[in-house]
């Protein structure tokens, strides 16, 4: 499954990167004269990537808080009951 989807990531990206090809324009104005624009931006997709990265990054981010403030807990637990035990036997 991990394969698959690494697999689906790269294909987006490489798509994402072949799609954000400079694209050149050129107007015509109401004198005459001509106006060329170049457009470089990212593309739907690529914008659409980035903003699935972000997010899947601050999930990860805020999971590892979580987990982090959970074993701290924990440690804290076991010291009090470990000296509460060491209390009853003295």
């Amino acid at each position: 499954m991990k394969k698959v989807l690494l697999l689906a990531v790269t294909c987006a990206f490489a798509t994402a990167a072949f799609a954000q090809t400079p694209e050149t324009e050129v107007k015509v104005r109401d004198n005459g004269t001509k106006k060329i624009v170049t457009k470089t931006g990212k593309t739907n997709v690529g914008a659409a990537l980035e903003n699935t990265v972000d997010a899947a990054g601050n999930v990860v981010s805020k999971a590892g808080h979580k987990i982090k403030h959970g074993s701290q807990k924990a440690s804290r637990k076991l010291r009090k009951s470990t000296k509460k035990m060491d209390k009853k036997t003295e």
